[in-house]
């Protein structure tokens, strides 16, 4: 039996419905503030927690539900004869029912994080005093302790659930078990706001590793399923930007765990180049990269550097994807196109392919820092670490050999190393200053990568350049690199046989340029 309910929401969506329903049923309404107001202005009969207290709302607000006639008669045991009697002795009436949300904290943080990274003229402080007044107290405290007392209370945080309670109420009763998802759901939401917070904080003033971690993550929507069909998945969201979850899907069909993971790795790589770029992926490591002097030519020397692999992948661009280039790419079959926009012609020209996904992301036109740390899952845990990003590689490069590399070398190397951080180790990167020309990918041997990227290349080697993500641990690597006529090699360089390798670059007169700085991707 519901005779008291307490409500005080921020979120009204069915606030009004929900409310009128209950007072048809008789249920005595407690409110504050705004909620009590809306009930009001919509006939509801309504008592301010104000008046039911006898202890007005102060400090701005701040208090106004922290009570003991409130927590005691949301806390009592109904079956506990010593709460009984104390409620009895002080005058506490039971509240059956609690529907809180919370101060909207996670659009103001998000709001906050976007303006922080960029120049802004709010000062950090007008930021985080903003944020603060969106720290709610009372709500998760009222939350908190409804879920603790599930089996007397019920308790509401989410508007979806409105509907069905008040069904279940008009058929007799809301079962325990109901009570208890009810409660479940109330404990994983205040934990999500306090890490919401906690992240906020975090990131306006960062301090490395914290001891204690808790991740804000929602979930935004189930997958259908995950990297192979038998595995369930989900996609879950943190409160960030720029953010891929957030990007709009113009068409096609629902995005895909694997579409995901490749997209995503598209994306990082596509943002690394200031010239118009096109990236295609598969298997969550790029087949083609190219620069070029419009969206157009970079796509088809991209499709050029490995057509058969193309097929199935994903493609992502750094400027707004246009006719003639979306003309190009219906030719072959693709799972996914991101681009900061399409224009309304390549719009239509894509109609034709009406499984095509076309994601509008524009922050791919901006060079896009990852925010917080890169997290892999391992058994028990996570490692954690900081994301693979260096400013300017370069300025700390010294060429090792004989022979220093030409102006067109240099631009080869600088755009070699650029997409050799983004494939899987060991990585090797056969490249000319505006296009990849073979890539050797994952292999435990570098030597092996070397011989592999060679294999995979459609157009000539003679004249390219290299890029290596690990240092070369033998001379065979160069020997491999020389018989396909590579001229210029970038590479971090360490090895404890660095000289053996050096002189086996002077020996074939290949410029070699260690930046000291290692590329491992796992």
């Amino acid at each position: 039996m519901i005779n008291r309910a307490l409500i005080s929401v921020s979120d009204k969506r069915g606030l009004v419905d929900f409310a009128k329903e209950l007072d048809k049923l008789g249920v005595e309404i407690l409110s504050t503030g705004g909620t009590a107001k809306t009930l009001r202005d919509s006939g509801i009969k309504v008592i301010d927690v104000s008046q039911y207290t006898g202890f007005p709302e102060i400090m701005d607000g701040r208090v106004k539900t922290l009570h003991p006639l409130i927590h005691g008669g949301i806390l009592a045991r109904r079956n506990n004869k010593e709460d009984i009697e104390a409620m009895e002795r002080l005058g506490i009436k039971p509240i059956d029912m609690v529907v809180v949300n919370l101060y909207p904290f996670e659009s103001v943080a998000k709001k906050h994080l976007s303006k922080i990274l960029q120049p802004s003229d709010l000062s950090l402080q007008a930021f985080l005093e903003e944020a603060i007044e969106n720290i709610d107290i009372g709500g998760p405290t009222l939350l908190r302790a409804s879920a603790k007392n599930y089996k007397d209370v019920i308790v509401i945080v989410d508007p979806d659930d409105y509907s069905s309670i008040i069904e279940d109420i008009k058929k007799g009763s809301v079962s325990i078990e109901k009570k208890f998802e009810l409660a479940k759901k109330v404990f994983s939401h205040t934990a999500r706001y306090d890490a919401l917070i906690a992240d906020y904080f975090e990131k306006i003033s960062p301090s490395g590793f914290k001891k204690d971690w808790t991740l804000p993550l929602k979930m935004t929507k189930t997958l259908r399923y995950g990297e192979n069909p038998h595995q369930k998945a989900a996609l879950y969201a943190l409160n960030e930007s720029p953010s891929l979850i957030d990007a709009d899907v113009l068409q096609g069909k629902e995005m895909s765990f694997n579409n995901y993971l490749d997209t995503h790795s598209a994306v990082l790589l596509a943002t690394e180049f200031s010239e118009p770029a096109c990236v295609i992926v598969k298997h969550n490591n790029p087949c083609g990269v190219a620069i070029g002097e419009n969206i157009h030519t970079a796509y088809k020397k991209a499709f050029e550097c490995d057509p058969v692999s193309a097929f199935g992948g994903i493609i992502a661009f750094n400027r707004v994807v246009d006719k003639e280039t979306a003309s190009e790419i219906i030719n072959t079959f693709y799972e996914v196109i991101v681009a900061p926009d399409f224009d309304k012609d390549a719009l239509e020209v894509f109609e034709t392919k009406k499984n095509l996904r076309l994601l509008r992301f524009p922050s791919l036109s901006d060079k896009i820092q990852a925010s917080g740390f890169d997290l892999k899952r391992i058994l028990g845990g996570f490692i954690v670490q900081e994301w693979d990003k260096v400013d300017n590689e370069f300025s700390q490069a010294k060429v090792v050999t004989k022979r220093q590399p030409t102006d067109e070398e240099w631009k080869a190397l600088k755009f070699a190393w650029k997409v050799c951080k983004h494939i899987k180790s060991n990585a090797i990167v056969y490249a000319k200053e505006d296009r990849t020309v073979g890539l050797g990918i994952g292999q435990t041997s570098r030597v092996f990568s070397a011989k592999i990227g060679a294999m995979h290349a459609l157009s000539p080697l003679k004249g390219t350049v290299v890029a290596s993500d690990g240092f070369f641990p033998f001379r065979d690597n160069i020997d491999v690199l020389a018989q396909n006529g590579v001229t210029s090699i970038v590479q971090p360089g360490g090895s404890v046989r660095d000289q053996e390798v050096i002189d086996a670059a002077n020996q074939y007169n290949i410029a070699m340029v260690f930046t000291g700085i290692r590329h491992f991707r796992h």
